[in-house]
């Protein structure tokens, strides 16, 4: 994982972002791909959403592409482009969740905070929690803890999901015993489908029409206008006088 050891906060984000409901093996090229083009916070600060969305394409999920690049010029806005180190200003920013910020502030700042995520929700469930089922994350806080490595909590956090990705194939998956667990739809005759083929088709062609776009795209006008109106209101996109275009 090109991203292992890295202490860059910037490059940190990076991966940290596309890792979010995506596996290891489809974010490694697009992860080094993306810091080629945008090797900056203030260079990805002062790009085109089009042409953020143009380097994601293949990941999936943009909105989370979008969330990014706000990200970036709220961080070059606030903080003169230093991506901050203090763990409620890091929440304060577009699209940074409690995971996210807590995997910032131990893999960049190298701070014993105490976070979640999925291969951290492994360890503990399998460990703590064998006979049980329905566990919140509130019942794993305490003793993730109790547990964390202060003096060294990147390397401490970097062996635990490890760990936790490794038990993933010796046993059955302890996370489907937690109250947050859901199973991913299958892209094909998704909604992320649709979105997927009309953020495409705007990034080549820069605008469609919403009279025949679904027709172009082969998708029923129920599919089509349910995406169109997710990507709308998530503010991908903007539509004027029947035409769309990338916000």
């Amino acid at each position: 994982m090109p991203w292992r050891g890295e202490k860059d906060p910037y490059k940190v984000l990076v991966s940290e972002i596309m890792l979010q409901q995506t596996q290891v093996s489809r974010v490694t090229d697009k992860y080094q791909e993306f810091l080629r083009v945008f090797p900056t916070i203030k260079s990805l600060s002062k790009a085109s959403l089009s042409q953020v969305l143009g380097v994601w394409q293949g990941l999936g999920y943009n909105r989370r592409a979008r969330f990014l690049h706000e990200l970036a010029k709220e961080v070059v806005g606030k903080y003169k482009g230093v991506i901050p180190s203090d763990y409620n200003q890091l929440l304060s920013l577009t699209g940074i969740g409690k995971g996210t910020a807590g995997s910032l502030s131990a893999f960049a700042f190298n701070i014993p905070v105490v976070f979640i995520e999925t291969n951290i929700r492994r360890v503990y469930i399998h460990h703590f929690f064998p006979k049980m089922d329905a566990i919140s994350d509130n019942e794993l806080y305490p003793l993730i803890e109790q547990t964390v490595d202060t003096d060294r909590p990147r390397e401490w956090y970097y062996a635990l999901m490890d760990y936790g990705a490794f038990l993933k194939g010796q046993v059955e998956n302890p996370n489907k015993k937690s109250k947050h667990y859901t199973k991913q739809s299958k892209f094909e005759g998704s909604n992320r489908e649709v979105r997927g083929a009309i953020v495409k088709h705007l990034i080549k062609y820069q605008k469609g029409d919403v009279r025949n776009l679904a027709q172009t795209l082969g998708f029923s006008i129920e599919r089509f206008e349910k995406a169109l109106a997710g990507l709308h209101r998530e503010h991908i996109i903007i539509i004027k006088k029947n035409t769309i275009v990338l916000a």
